[in-house]
């Protein structure tokens, strides 16, 4: 030890804790300078949003994360629905598309992943606010950027938007919730997110400093701007309260995630078409990828998509709704593949073939019904895409009453084959061509433009329509929702899920609560099929209809009998008269239902002379009008009316056929048309009016 070495030794220290005391005020010094500008960022948001309180917003700064320290800059509640603004003012931020999806960066980094925690968070609130009933789709989650006017994009079900776009993104939704459910909700937003209280934390060293110099500020919204938006927002069409507000129990059926395909069925009324457009809200906002939406019945899809644009607009874009046959001629031809499609001439060919080789045939010696024939080979062999007599020989024909002896089976095969060769030397298809040739080109050429695929009254599809669709969406998690309710299939034949090979063990609900029906109205409807059975697609088994919890009483259906078409379609019109005196109903709130087109068209002839606004369901697109509807009972499956008339009735359905052997194709027919009854009395919420005609 030398002279000095001491004194040295406490220089290097000194200097160490010189150099550390540095970084650190460095440290704390970048952390001042982001705080003082996320505090700048949120002054200036307050300001933008405060305007909306003048709307009806309440507009909730600093609040803390449910379950968690962190703080949320705000959550604005009001009629347009529940929103979590988080205000950023990150520099060089850009946003790229990756594919189906959205990446973020910041310079040369990727910082998507950086908003996982607001996702997170808003699927929280989903998840909290499904308690009391709210929508998923009435909670969003903002990521504003306040030192940018040029950004919109949506990454990780986020919506990223500059401070100029904000109060239009939150008005532009309209009055979706009334002021007793926002005052319902803003109650359930304090009670999770409490005031945010910051650490108070004794500072190691008191400093003086001088005062931080204002900020450079953007230019606040105009007026005129606001006005604007305010103005977009209240002049949208008003939306219905199911698209808001479900029941608790269906907030979580919308929220559940399965591990793989999935079925939701219940009775009618139970709301399953309402939860399978939230169901494709919610996993278009959570999930990569386009939804598909699909059914059977043509008009449908229309009518389903012009809901879901008011319904959840915000993600419109990314869910397409398309009638099963649409979908099939689309798919064929993005890739290539000509044919020709003609149903009409389809059916010229069908009766050609059935005079000269059926009607007198082996076939119409086991049954004359020429259309029983039709269908058998419409949904039992082309239906399941049989190609040889020794699967058809074999196969179940679930949903046929008749039983066929191999003798019979073998005859019938025989007449498909010539109807086969007959509709190859026209060169032309029909639609169950249309349908096998779409499943053969996606086992050939598989695709992946569909994340999920949503099913409505997927009890009416065939197997090959089935297996069409899964091979677009496949086995993922939420990838393959089945919506629907054996008691309302209207067609012939049918299917069970472990022919296609498709599992939805543990992954089934049932929904047995009628939110649509008065109880009256659904006993009527009930009565005539309760001794109608069906094949359950999951289980295989023959059973009847679900049963279900009803919320609302009301009166008794009216049942009119009438000795003539001609009174009948006076005494249709004159109902309708007598509903449109009340100034809770109007024209757009009345169904008028028939089994057969020449019925509507007859029907729609009686309204206009009688100087009634009417719009055939053929037409109709599911926007608002105030005219009567009026249509097939086909037409009207998956919608709702507050009044229904069931126009032209057969007494013979009405009474029953008891002298229809159990397996026949009398029997069968008179099942069908029964569940079509059925599903035309439960389109009806408040009243029912049923005109049978005796001959």
């Amino acid at each position: 030890m030398s002279g000095g070495d001491s004194a040295a030794r406490e220089a290097r220290s000194h200097r160490a804790l010189a150099e550390e005391m540095r970084r650190q005020a460095h440290v704390y010094e970048q952390m001042a300078f982001n705080f003082e500008a996320a505090a700048a960022s949120e002054h200036r948001l307050e300001q933008t949003l405060a305007p909306l309180q003048s709307q009806g917003f309440h507009v909730l700064p600093d609040r803390r994360w449910p379950g968690s320290r962190a703080q949320v800059d705000f959550v604005v509640v009001g009629p347009s629905g529940v929103y979590i603004v988080d205000a950023k003012t990150w520099k060089d931020v850009r946003v790229e598309k990756h594919g189906s999806e959205s990446r973020v960066f910041q310079g040369d980094d990727d910082v998507t992943e950086r908003f996982a925690g607001l996702a997170d968070l808003g699927m929280t609130t989903e998840q909290l606010l499904a308690e009391i009933g709210l929508a998923p789709t009435e909670v969003h989650t903002l990521a504003v950027f306040t030192n940018r006017r040029d950004l919109r994009a949506g990454v990780m079900g986020v919506d990223l938007m500059s401070e100029g776009a904000v109060v239009e993104r939150i008005l532009s939704r309209g009055r979706r919730l009334s002021l007793v459910e926002v005052e319902r909700v803003l109650t359930s937003v304090m009670q999770h997110f409490p005031p945010y209280a910051a650490s108070a934390a004794p500072a190691s060293v008191i400093v003086t400093a001088p005062p931080a110099p204002a900020p450079v500020q953007p230019e606040l919204l105009t007026i005129e701007e606001l006005n604007a938006a305010a103005f977009a927002g209240l002049t949208a069409e008003p939306i219905e309260s199911w698209m808001a507000f479900l029941h608790p129990e269906q907030a979580k059926v919308v929220r559940r995630t399965f591990n793989g395909p999935c079925r939701i069925r219940g009775a009618a009324g139970t709301g399953k078409t309402v939860v399978g457009l939230h169901r494709a809200a919610h996993i278009a906002r959570t999930r990569p990828g386009k939804v598909l939406v699909t059914t059977y019945v043509r008009t449908l899809p229309d009518v389903l998509s012009a809901l879901f644009e008011r319904l959840a607009p915000e993600v419109s874009s990314r869910v397409e709704f398309e009638s099963v046959h649409a979908l099939a001629g689309n798919i064929l031809k993005s890739r290539g593949v000509r044919y020709s499609l003609n149903g009409r001439k389809a059916g010229d060919v069908w009766r050609k073939v059935w005079r000269e080789h059926g009607a007198h045939g082996p076939v119409g010696a086991i049954d004359p019904d020429e259309r029983y024939w039709r269908e058998e080979i419409a949904s039992v062999i082309k239906g399941r895409g049989i190609s040889n007599f020794a699967e058809y020989e074999n196969c179940a024909r679930v949903g046929r009453s008749r039983r066929l002896q191999p003798t019979q089976r073998a005859a019938v095969w025989a007449l498909y084959e010539r109807y086969a060769a007959a509709l190859r030397a026209e060169h032309i298809w029909d639609f169950e061509d249309l349908i096998l040739a779409a499943e053969a080109s996606l086992r050939q050429e598989p695709s992946d433009e569909y994340g999920a695929v949503v099913i409505d009254e997927a009890q009416d599809l065939s197997c090959a329509m089935i297996r069409m669709l899964h091979l677009l969406a496949g086995d993922g998690p939420d990838a393959f929702n089945l919506i629907g309710d054996g008691q309302q299939s209207i067609y012939p034949g049918g299917y069970t899920l472990a022919e296609l090979g498709i599992s939805i063990a543990g992954r089934g609900i049932v929904m047995d609560r009628n939110y649509r029906n008065t109880l009256e109205i659904a006993q009527f409807a009930t009565s005539l099929v309760r001794e109608n059975s069906f094949v359950d697609i999951e289980s295989g088994a023959r059973g009847t209809a679900d049963t279900a919890e009803f919320l609302r009483r009301g009166a008794k259906p009216k049942v009119m009998r009438f000795s003539s078409r001609q009174r009948h379609d006076l005494s249709v019109v004159d109902h309708v008269r007598s509903l449109l005196d009340d100034p809770e109903v109007g024209p757009g709130d009345i169904g008028v239902l028939a089994m057969y087109r020449h019925q509507v068209n007859d029907l729609l002839v009686a309204f206009a002379a009688a100087g009634l606004p009417v719009i055939d369901l053929e037409k109709y697109d599911g926007h608002p009008v105030e005219a009567v509807k009026v249509g097939t009972i086909k037409r009207a499956k998956g919608l709702e009316f507050k009044q229904v008339v069931v126009a032209r009735t057969p007494l013979s359905l009405m009474e029953g056929a008891p002298g229809a052997p159990e397996e026949s194709s009398e029997r069968e027919r008179l099942e069908l048309e029964l569940r079509e009854l059925y599903v035309a009395m439960t389109r009806a919420r408040d009243g029912l009016w049923v005109g049978v005609v005796a001959a």
